[in-house]
């Protein structure tokens, strides 16, 4: 993860509006924090911009780069990419088939990023197409469904 500050003087902040909205869409925001100084030579909006570079991104559709998806996930959508991946592989398994030919790395990614995963959700994922959703999009449902329960379970500590 990279930092960027922006500081941009109040009187002039029509000047900065496409710099700052251009970083802004072109890289992954994973904290922004923003003040207004008053200084002696005037005041200051300055944002403080924790990023993942967008070529970090972009590079989870390029299959010749290796994309480390804990950088690139927050730590809630990881879980959940986590659990997808031990989805993938038990269907593939019991399908006999490549876990890529359930989902790529990419897709469950996008996934992960969902607000609510369903499978009207899994439609809006770009490699979710209606015949995969049909084979596999149930049986990664309840599969998140069956992890989220076991979740909620206490552990239990030996001996009680």
């Amino acid at each position: 993860m990279k930092i960027k500050l922006f500081t941009v003087p109040v009187t002039n902040v029509a000047d900065f509006n496409d710099e700052l909205n251009s970083f802004l869409s072109n890289n992954k925001i994973v904290e922004l924090e923003k003040q207004l100084i008053q200084t002696s030579t005037g005041a200051y909006w300055c944002f403080f911009i924790n990023y993942i570079e967008h070529l970090s991104v972009r590079n989870m559709y390029d299959k010749s780069v290796k994309v480390d998806y804990k950088n690139v996930l927050s730590v809630e959508e990881f879980k959940t990419f986590d659990r997808l991946r031990v989805i993938r592989l038990q269907i593939s398994q019991a399908d006999n088939v490549s876990a890529f030919v359930v989902a790529t790395d990419a897709e469950l990614a996008e996934v992960a990023k969902l607000a609510k995963i369903d499978l009207a959700s899994l439609q809006k994922v770009k490699g979710f197409g209606v015949e995969k959703i049909k084979k596999y999009g149930k049986r990664i449902l309840e599969g998140l469904e069956n992890m989220k329960k076991d979740d909620s379970v206490p552990n239990k500590k030996s001996g009680e």
